[in-house]
């Protein structure tokens, strides 16, 4: 598959996505029983795993989203810019951040401050894909969907330069 000027190949199909969202959302459902979680989804990427996930979630919750950018093409710019910000209180709360992807941890780190900073119960991370190898900061990821090399993927709501969100399936950039 061609995006802009760089080729793709499958890597994951929808059908092991959703089934490890589902398990992902089984997860949460036992941990957060009674706590009534805060889930934060983080946009743009986000959105397709939140919508599945939530889907499966059967628990008393909310959720809301904010956005961050920290991607120009391929490449993590290592710091990170708010564009949209947490509207629902978050103090008292356990919160879930719902990323699509964590890879340096610059994001989460951000976003884990910021959070912080509100004086939630509690705050972990809920993310579809996860490169450990890739990870230059000491954050925690505690739900993830799938472990993957540190290549540049795309589909199921990851971008490159804002095309390939809408794909069902997960493609990673052809070398």
């Amino acid at each position: 598959m061609h995006l802009i000027d760089k080729t793709f190949e499958p890597f994951i199909s929808e059908e092991k996505i959703l089934q490890q969202v589902k398990r992902v959302a089984q997860e949460i459902n036992h941990d957060y029983t009674h706590l009534n979680p805060l889930f934060v989804g983080v946009l743009n990427g986000a959105f397709m795993f939140a919508a599945d996930l939530l889907k499966n979630v059967t628990i008393p919750s909310e959720v809301t989203f904010i956005k961050v950018k920290s991607y120009e093409g391929i490449q993590s710019k290592g710091q990170v810019s708010n564009l949209i910000g947490l509207e629902t209180p978050a103090e008292g709360r356990h919160i879930v951040i719902l990323e699509d992807i964590v890879d340096s941890g610059h994001t989460i780190q951000h976003l884990l401050k910021m959070l912080q900073e509100q004086h939630p119960a509690s705050i972990h991370i809920a993310t579809l894909l996860f490169k450990p190898q890739s990870l230059q900061t000491d954050v925690q990821v505690k739900y993830v969907g799938f472990e993957i090399p540190p290549q540049f993927m795309v589909g199921y709501g990851l971008d490159y330069n804002g095309q390939g969100r809408n794909l069902r399936d997960i493609y990673r950039l052809k070398t």
